[in-house]
Formats: structure tokens, sequence, C-alpha cells
């Protein structure tokens, strides 16, 4: 009886491990076909730094924050730095005050992983930064 007992337990452990591991499907494609920098930012980049691409102040829970990348144009004297901004998007922070934690993903090598050519991330990156070089313009413009 105790043998019985201790397999339909074990039975039991496994099936609900094994419930535990399945993997759910994501609602979401990890890449979307769309290579517009609006919707590549919306997609990827505004869970940390907003829709509106003001950044987000650091959370309780640990996230650090996410800079403004409206006022980049700002913070440079007046010209948006663009390589700055690709080696960012590309290669990552290299160094904190750059961009803050070493949190941010880099896109780059995400992007590459994604794409079966090396084409398409390397346009998404430079749609990207061209998006974000119109939203200095807007900012500008509307005197924020």
């Amino acid at each position: 009886m105790r043998t019985v007992f201790g397999g339909m337990v074990a039975v039991l452990a496994l099936a609900v491990m094994s419930a535990a591991q399945t993997v759910v499907p994501r609602e979401q494609p990890l890449i979307i076909k769309s290579m517009a920098g609006a919707d590549l930012f919306k997609f990827y980049c505004s869970t940390c730094h907003g829709e509106d691409a003001k950044g987000r102040p650091a959370t309780l829970s640990g996230h650090p924050a996410a800079p403004d990348l409206t006022t980049l144009t700002s913070r440079n004297g007046g010209v948006f730095p663009r390589q700055h901004v690709l080696d960012v998007v590309r290669n990552g922070a290299g160094s904190p005050a750059a961009h803050g934690p070493a949190g941010m993903p880099v896109w780059g090598a995400i992007f590459r992983g994604l794409e079966p050519d090396e084409t398409h991330a390397a346009i998404r990156i430079e749609n990207l930064v061209d998006y974000l070089q119109s939203r200095q313009e807007q900012a500008r413009d509307l005197g924020r």
C-alpha cells in the first residue's frame, strides 16, 4: 500500500512539474514586420522610455530609470548625436554615463539574432535612430 501511494505521489509530482515547465506561446511575436521607426520604437522601446520617449523614473522593483530621449539634442549642444545613438543601439551603452545602467538591451545583437538578413537588422536600427532624431525636432518645434 505504501509503495502504491508513494508511486502515485511521484507521478502526481511529475505531472505538476511538467505542467509548470510547459512553454506558453507568446502573445506577441519577437519581431514585427514593420520597419518604420515609430513602430519599432513603440514595440521595442516604449516599455521603458514611454510612448512619448520622455523616459521614466527608476521603480521600486529595481528597474533603472530610462532617460528622456527627446532631449538628446538639447543635452548635446543643439546637435543630435546620431553616431553615438547608433552606437548605443547597435552595441550597448559602453559606459554608464552614456545611457544609465547596462539594463538596456543591445538591439543590434537582438535584431541580428531575430533576422535572417543582416541588412534588415541594420535598416531597423537606422530607422529607429531616424525616428528618435525626428522626436528631437518635434520637441524643439513645440517649444518643449
